[in-house]
């Protein structure tokens, strides 16, 4: 009798299938993964908005009520890869995702608001990003008009959930 060496073909189909569930259950956490660091590139894009809506406060402590009064172009003026306007409503920072952003983002709005302390208008704003946390004996302003679903969020942007 002669030894057959290899592997049958239920053997292969086995480890095709072990290989096949892995990676059903790598690609989500992974689409996740592009779409946090996609939120994470396009908010440094803000900075332009927060310069004039800080110092409004600081001058006047009232917030712009949108891009004219704070001085900045047109909301579908100021776009990069992954934005395809920055709005600006009664102080809080609204980003709307398009152009090369993922599927997930598009047409998705993600809201920066200013937190201050009310009587002190020395202190600088805060920036509270979506459901985040207001600091500690600060005030937010605005209204948070995000559309991202939370799962998609950055964790800096997230409500922390209390034991």
């Amino acid at each position: 009798m002669k030894k057959q060496s290899g592997f049958s073909l239920l053997e292969v189909v086995v480890v095709v299938a072990v290989l096949a569930i892995l990676a059903a259950l790598a690609i989500p956490s992974y689409l996740y993964k592009i779409v946090r660091e996609q939120i994470e590139a396009a908010i440094p894009l803000a900075e332009i908005a927060k310069k004039p809506v800080a110092a409004a406060w600081l001058v006047d402590q009232k917030f712009p009520a949108d891009n004219l009064a704070a001085g900045l172009p047109t909301a579908d003026k100021i776009v990069s890869n992954l934005v395809s306007s920055v709005a600006i409503k009664d102080g809080a920072i609204n980003i709307t995702f398009g152009n090369n952003a993922h599927s997930a983002l598009r047409g998705k709005i993600l809201t920066l608001r200013p937190a201050v302390v009310e009587d002190a208008a020395i202190v600088p704003v805060a920036w509270v990003c979506a459901s985040a946390p207001v600091p500690a004996k600060m005030t937010v302003k605005g209204m948070d008009m995000t559309t991202i679903p939370t799962a998609n969020l950055p964790l800096s942007c997230r409500t922390i959930a209390k034991n």
